[in-house]
């Protein structure tokens, strides 16, 4: 599923392709695009029907394009949804489940999704600009509302695995399993270790190592392990090569040598290397 840098990604190329365009037709196929819009995709599509792109905006992994009819565009990417940015005349995707013409007769925009996982929804904006659908989401470590140390007091309190506290997004939204394996290996923390074991120093500093992998994730395009990821004009994201941690169980740890492992956590796979991120000696699967 993609995280925040890839979201941000495809955010930009909204940003730089629609926003400011009048959709004069949009086109919304099947049920499951829309499942999440209760009256189904023949309202959804009529009430995006001349109304103008204000913005393309993102919270965490949450995307949606703010509309001049004070609602928003909420775009559910899911495990592999794709907004591309097309000519009209364009051959059709196989699993094309909505297209969006302008009224200045310039590219089309298009949601596939061949997994169907994701979907398109509408929700009232909030005075803060926020949708009301995504209000429960925290504030992710790009945001001016981001509070860094209310979050480490917070992380503090919990006798829970600091991974999976990174994984919370009613806590800090955006961060994914790669990027929390990669936090954790710059910041040589297992992720088993509990939240109150840790320094509020130590805690701010994985915080600070997050929203820089993720900085530098955005800079080359997110990261793609899977084909079905790219942007909007169709490309994929290269920071796979610059990992540290997820993915490289069996290859050296690039700071010490030593072999990285693979654990299970939460249902997931994680990485890290076994001298510089020791185990704890309490195993940390879940908060009492």
């Amino acid at each position: 599923m993609p995280e925040l840098p890839e979201v941000e990604v495809v955010r930009r190329g909204l940003a730089d392709h629609v926003v400011g365009r009048r959709i004069e037709r949009a086109r919304v196929t099947g049920i499951r695009v829309a499942r999440r819009h209760a009256p189904g995709p023949d309202d959804l599509a009529a009430r995006l029907h001349d109304v103008t792109v204000t913005a393309a905006a993102r919270r965490g992994k949450y995307l949606w394009l703010a509309l001049d009819g004070e609602d928003a565009l909420i775009v559910h990417l899911g495990m592999s949804g794709q907004m591309l940015v097309e000519p009209a005349d364009a051959p059709l995707e196989k699993h094309c489940h909505a297209r969006f013409d302008f009224a200045d007769d310039g590219p089309q925009l298009r949601f596939v999704d061949q997994r169907t996982f994701g979907g398109l929804a509408l929700s009232p904006l909030r005075g803060d600009g926020i949708p009301e659908s995504v209000a429960h989401i925290a504030p992710d470590p790009f945001e001016p509302a981001f509070d860094q140390a209310a979050v480490v007091r917070r992380m503090k309190q919990r006798d829970s695995a600091v991974k999976r506290a990174l994984l919370d997004q009613g806590l800090v939204s955006g961060v994914g399993n790669i990027y929390a394996d990669e936090a954790l290996w710059r910041a040589k923390v297992h992720g088993e270790r509990l939240c109150s074991a840790l320094t509020k120093p130590t805690l701010s500093r994985l915080l600070d190592h997050a929203r820089d992998v993720m900085a530098a994730a955005m800079e080359q395009g997110g990261t793609s392990f899977d084909a079905l990821y790219v942007n909007v004009n169709g490309a994929s994201g290269y920071f796979d090569r610059s990992l540290h941690a997820y993915g490289r169980a069996g290859t050296p740890c690039d700071r010490c040598g030593a072999t990285m492992r693979r654990e299970q956590f939460m249902n997931r796979s994680s990485f890290s290397c076994p001298v510089c991120q020791p185990r704890p000696r309490r195993r940390a699967f879940a908060p009492r």
